[in-house]
């Protein structure tokens, strides 16, 4: 037997700060055939739950891990391998399988970082050390942790730079204009302070339209578009996913507003919404989110359309959206007239979340031409 024969099956590790998981449910059986892509088992994390998708192709020969079990992180939970490996040597491979490491045990803390710029105090972190640099821009409400699938993905061939706008995550929650244009300048400073000449941008619905208008207002500093379930494509939004968003101070009042965000309802954990609530209880967040609700869409309507000026720019420019998109329609996506844009089955506004190896690839598409 050559010893890649055996293939072990790993708790993945989605993000710095992640050093366990829970093993909710194994999705396919002892003996079956998996392809890579394949959904295997769920896994729940402090921030989220999501299916896990197979890295290796093979017969799944044994499930090691149980559900409703905690493991650390790159923690032994099944063997692929061949129908010829015996029976005693996959018990070997479990039984001398050891726990590796953690590589970036203590990292998490360096690559949090702060960076004090023209807009405030920002936090952000930054994975990979070769190839173009991309910055990763969150939505209304998020923060840099809304790209947990994403950031080491892309950190394989760039370096990836993700941040908290002012007023969300741990950033400054001083919001000294809350247009647009403030945010887009806050961007702006983000890059300078870090001494970026130019990147490649990838927004999220709110952060999507802060990254066109950048490209807009300052366009040799941007080296390609990415713009997911964006605002600033047309008019349309639910408002009442800001508004309640805005409103809600329980985990009652919350829970169903988050609802909106997934084609799959049972991400919405408890974690989520608790993380959430803590976020909306800082003081000065109440504020910046109102403000931001009324600049950005008053009356429930986006009030900034970029599309025709996004159309102008000659920028390698890709749209991605979730089909089952709750908060911005999906047919916003061919708003553009010069962009390649993907709409994506089996996803709503998280689609970076709920259908992250797909969103990737797009993005390193779009990013390395």
């Amino acid at each position: 037997m050559a010893e890649s024969d055996i293939v072990p099956v790993l708790m993945p590790k989605w993000g710095l700060s992640m050093s366990e998981g829970i093993l909710v449910d194994w999705l396919v059986d002892e003996g079956a055939e998996i392809a890579v892509g394949d959904e295997i088992m769920e896994v729940e994390t402090d921030k989220i739950a999501s299916a896990v998708e197979a890295a290796d192709a093979g017969l799944l020969r044994r499930r090691v891990g149980e559900a409703g079990e905690t493991y650390p992180v790159r923690a032994l939970l099944g063997v692929l391998a061949p129908a010829s490996v015996g029976d005693a040597e996959i018990d070997a491979f479990i039984e001398a399988y050891e726990v590796p490491a953690d590589e970036d045990e203590g990292e998490a803390e360096a690559q949090y970082e702060f960076v004090e710029t023209a807009a405030g105090r920002l936090r952000y972190a930054r994975r990979g050390d070769d190839g173009p640099a991309v910055v990763l821009i969150h939505g209304f409400g998020g923060d840099l942790d809304n790209w947990l699938f994403n950031i080491d993905a892309l950190a394989q061939q760039s370096r990836v730079y993700a941040f908290d706008l002012p007023g969300h995550g741990q950033s400054t929650k001083s919001l000294e204009d809350a247009s647009l244009d403030g945010l887009s300048g806050a961007l702006g400073a983000f890059l300078d302070a870090l001494e970026l000449d130019s990147a490649h941008l990838v927004g999220h619905s709110m952060g999507a339209a802060v990254a066109a208008n950048f490209a807009c207002t300052s366009p040799a500093r941007v080296d390609s578009l990415s713009l997911i379930g964006a605002a600033g494509l047309g008019t349309e939004i639910n408002a009442d996913y800001i508004d309640g968003f805005v409103a809600a101070e329980s985990r009652r009042d919350l829970k169903p507003v988050l609802f909106h965000l997934f084609a799959d309802s049972g991400l919405v954990n408890r974690s989520l919404v608790d993380d959430l609530l803590k976020y909306k209880r800082i003081d000065g967040v109440q504020e910046a989110l109102q403000r931001l609700a009324a600049s950005l869409f008053p009356g429930g309507v986006q009030q900034t359309v970029l599309a025709p000026r996004i159309d102008e720019l000659g920028k390698a420019t890709l749209v991605v959206w979730g089909a089952e998109d709750q908060v911005i329609p999906a047919a916003h996506a061919h708003n553009l007239a010069k962009a390649t844009a993907e709409v994506i089955d089996g996803a709503g506004h998280m689609v970076q979340m709920e259908q992250a190896s797909r969103v990737n690839d797009l993005l390193l598409g779009n990013i390395l031409g």
